[in-house]
């Protein structure tokens, strides 16, 4: 008998104040059937510090929607990201990180591993509001292929009122380097056990920014199963 579908609608709200320090994560492994849809919305003070880690597994239609706002100068945000899809599943993940204070840094990756017929989006906005003058912002995502039938879809933004900032912006989309590929397999390893590693150090460079060990080695055990299936 298969599983039946349910939704879930999972809202959190996160306020950092002057000062203080958080490090929060959260894992979605719904089943295959379920329909997913959450918002985190976070609010930092003067000189704050917010980690933010988010991992997606599950579902077959999952959206995230997540919005900072740096309103108290001197904050700091780093905001991770890693969603594995196979099958037909589809996840959003939708961020907007608000720089309203001056002297804030921001540093967001997000990478996205997509096996048969998934789909991921990507929509990642900073803005800069005037006034926020010294802000230091990095976005990047990163989404691997492993189908032709997987497909991604990346849209960084940034919306800048001051003048005197430092922010990047990137994406990228494609399948495995052929070049690492090929190293690997002259090197002795079969071509299969080759992609294995190559998507596994994919997906390791963001849960090698959680400093929660014990959740890290839980979440990379899901990861190698999941990669042993393919």
């Amino acid at each position: 008998m298969s599983r039946p579908a349910y939704w879930t609608n999972a809202v959190t709200e996160i306020v950092v104040g002057d000062g203080a320090r958080l490090d929060y994560h959260r894992v979605q492994r719904e089943s295959d059937r379920a329909y997913h849809v959450a918002a985190t919305q976070s609010h930092q003070g003067r000189d704050s510090t917010l980690n933010l880690h988010f991992v997606a597994f599950g579902g077959k239609l999952a959206r995230h929607d997540i919005g900072a706002v740096m309103a108290g100068p001197g904050g700091t945000l780093i905001l991770n990201g890693l969603y594995l899809l196979a099958g037909q599943q589809h996840a959003d993940h939708h961020t907007t990180i608000d720089h309203a204070a001056d002297h804030c840094q921001s540093h967001e990756y997000f990478n996205g591993v997509l096996d048969e017929k998934s789909r991921g989006v990507f929509t990642g906005r900073i803005i800069v509001r005037p006034g926020a003058q010294k802000t230091d912002s990095k976005q990047t995502n990163n989404n691997l292929l492993l189908s032709t039938d997987a497909h991604a879809d990346s849209q960084p933004q940034l919306e800048i009122y001051a003048d005197d900032v430092k922010c990047t912006h990137g994406s990228t989309v494609g399948p495995l380097d052929p070049r690492a590929l090929f190293y690997l397999c002259s090197r002795g390893i079969g071509e299969h056990e080759a992609r294995r590693l190559l998507t596994y150090g994919f997906a390791a460079e963001i849960l090698g920014r959680m400093d929660v060990a014990s959740l890290r080695l839980q979440l990379d055990a899901i990861v190698r199963g999941r990669l042993a299936e393919q």
